[in-house]
Parts: structure tokens; C-alpha cells; sequence
């Protein structure tokens, strides 16, 4: 069983750089494009893994922007998000909602009182006409 442990570190090793690899930006990534470092990866199993690991994937401060991608990302998040209920728009938004739904119920109640009085009419025993 032990005999089988080197042959598992390395797949790990060969996962982990093909992973690594893929999910690295563009901008991240030295001495070759992207594509490059895959396919030495994939077909250099052993020795793209160690490659990629020691010299395809900038580990430190980037020189131009004088920040590593986390400070970069850590300083340009967008602003705090609201919650719904401290939202002004969404707390407008749900008044004219409101006032929608309030004048369509007000016209729904009075065709209910038009339907209601018509029908109380023909039961007083007047017809369509309004005669007796």
C-alpha cells in the first residue's frame, strides 16, 4: 500500500498545478501565455508541475501596480451594499408599488359595488331597462 503513495503525491501535484494553472489570470501568469503552461502541464506531467509551480504564476507584489491581485481586489470592492429594508429606491419602488396595487383595488371595490347594486336591482324585479 505505501508503495502507492509517491505515484498519488504526484497525481496531486499534477491536479493541483493543472488547477492552479487554469484559474490564474492572464495577467498573473510569466515567461509564457497560458496555453503554454497547460499544455506543458499536460503533456510534461511531472516537470510542468514543478515548472508552473516555480516560475509560471507571479507569487509576489506585482512591480507595475505595487499591489498583489488580493490588495488590488481587497481596495477596489464595490461600496457596501444595502440592505432592502435601508435601500431608498426599493423602499420607493415598494410605495408606488402600493399605490398601484391600493388604486386597483379601489376600482375593483367599486365594480364589485356597480355588480352588487345592478344585481340587487334585478332581484327587486326590475330588468335590464330599469322598468318594473
Amino acid at each position: 500500500m505505501i508503495r502507492y503513495v509517491p505515484y498519488l503525491l504526484f497525481l496531486a501535484l499534477w491536479i493541483y498545478a493543472f488547477i492552479d494553472c487554469l484559474n490564474t489570470p492572464e495577467e498573473e501568469v510569466r515567461h509564457l501565455p497560458k496555453v503554454g503552461w497547460v499544455l506543458i502541464i499536460l503533456f510534461f506531467a511531472m516537470l510542468g508541475s514543478i515548472a508552473w509551480l516555480v516560475a509560471g504564476k507571479n507569487r509576489g507584489p506585482v512591480p507595475a501596480g505595487g499591489s498583489t491581485p488580493a490588495e488590488w481586489h481587497r481596495n477596489h470592492r464595490p461600496g457596501p451594499t444595502l440592505a432592502p429594508d435601508d435601500d431608498p429606491e426599493f423602499l420607493a419602488s415598494l410605495r408606488e408599488e402600493n399605490k398601484k396595487d391600493e388604486s386597483l383595488l379601489k376600482d375593483w371595490e367599486a365594480d364589485l359595488r356597480r355588480r352588487e347594486d345592478e344585481l340587487r336591482r334585478r332581484e327587486g324585479g326590475e330588468d335590464s331597462s330599469g322598468q318594473r
